[in-house]
């Protein structure tokens, strides 16, 4: 039995004819860049966000850049980060001649650590992003800007009520999956979503009149259109994935994987265990047609491009790192499907 770490295919099988629609109404309609679709996706998400301001973008990578730069980050900052995230996390404060310094996280949800954070502040520190690792929403009341990273965390609740800026992501294997890269910035105040806007298109007020260095970091109006339709399906999706990370509970509680815990807001966008013999597991499982993910495994501050990383500094992402396994959790997966894997962990560990 095959058992994909995600199922495009069949949530498209699902509401293709809706998507189908959408694209052909945008493809007749001649707007492409900044169309209205792009207008009601943005009221849509800062409705369901209970925030002012939504800003489409066009990446996840592209939504922490525009954050970052709304806040001012540049040369001789720092912004105090994770060590266990995507790269892009630390890779858009390098971009922009900062810092990234890297802390170490809790060991139970895998999320920033706030004591080794704020022991890592200094003059310097400009900013602090924390992320919303797997789903699981993270501590995020920091005495500094704050850039939630959510890419992972799309649709939980409370994020940005600090006044924080919210990055989310709409990369296809995301809880709500664009057909290609988008992204989005969220917000509560004005200045910084007018700024968020003014880099998302070359700094330039009025046209051709350039204030700021910016880029172009808009959303394709298609991939809003797609995102449009797939939105009002979020929050059952979001009840499946929870019901299979129940059902996870349930299944492999005789096996020797350290499960993660449920908490309030988790959306689940992965189902990440820490797993004794974790490659050989891995392995095992591949010959089964199971498919598994190691999110992440390097840690942030051991690579290549980020100097003066050194082992065992960071402990607790280092060892995450040798030990987590993603199971397929998405919401397409059938009951037979959650037991094939669990009693295919049963049977590796001979449970």
């Amino acid at each position: 039995m095959k058992v994909p770490l995600l199922d495009l295919p069949a949530q498209y099988a699902s509401i293709g004819a809706e998507i189908e629609a959408a694209v052909h109404r945008v493809l007749a309609s001649g707007h492409y860049i900044m169309g209205e679709d792009v207008a009601a996706f943005e009221r849509e998400m800062a409705a369901d966000a209970n925030l002012r301001n939504a800003i489409g973008v066009s990446s996840g990578t592209d939504a922490l850049l525009a954050a970052l730069w709304a806040l001012g980050v540049g040369p001789g900052d720092e912004v105090v980060t994770t060590a266990m995230s995507f790269f892009a996390t630390a890779g858009c404060v390098a971009r922009l001649g900062a810092r990234p310094v890297f802390a170490d996280i809790d060991p139970q949800t895998f999320n920033l650590d706030p004591a080794s954070a704020r022991a890592r502040i200094t003059p310097r520190t400009k900013a602090i992003i924390p992320v919303h690792l797997f789903g699981r929403l993270c501590d995020v009341d920091y005495a500094l800007p704050v850039i939630e990273d959510a890419a992972q965390a799309v649709g939980a609740p409370g994020l940005g009520r600090r006044g924080n800026l919210v990055t989310l992501s709409f990369f296809p294997s995301k809880n709500l999956g664009a057909a290609g890269d988008a992204g989005m910035v969220l917000v509560d105040d004005d200045a910084l979503a007018d700024r968020v806007r003014l880099y998302r298109l070359h700094g330039a007020r009025p046209k051709y009149v350039h204030h700021v260095v910016g880029a172009n970091l808009r959303i394709d109006t298609i991939q809003a259109a797609i995102l449009r339709v797939k939105r009002p399906h979020l929050a059952a999706w979001h009840a499946k994935r929870r019901a299979n990370a129940r059902a996870y509970h349930q299944l492999l509680a005789s096996t020797p994987l350290v499960l993660p815990a449920d908490a309030p807001g988790h959306v689940w966008h992965h189902f990440v265990v820490r797993a004794p013999r974790r490659d050989e597991l891995r392995a095992y499982l591949r010959t089964r047609e199971i498919e598994t993910e190691v999110y992440y495994p390097t840690p942030l501050h051991l690579q290549p491009c980020f100097p003066g990383g050194r082992e065992g500094e960071l402990p607790e992402a280092e060892r995450a790192a040798r030990e987590v396994l993603a199971l397929p959790v998405h919401p397409d997966l059938v009951p037979a499907q959650l037991e094939f894997v669990a009693e295919s962990v049963r049977a590796f560990y001979g449970t």
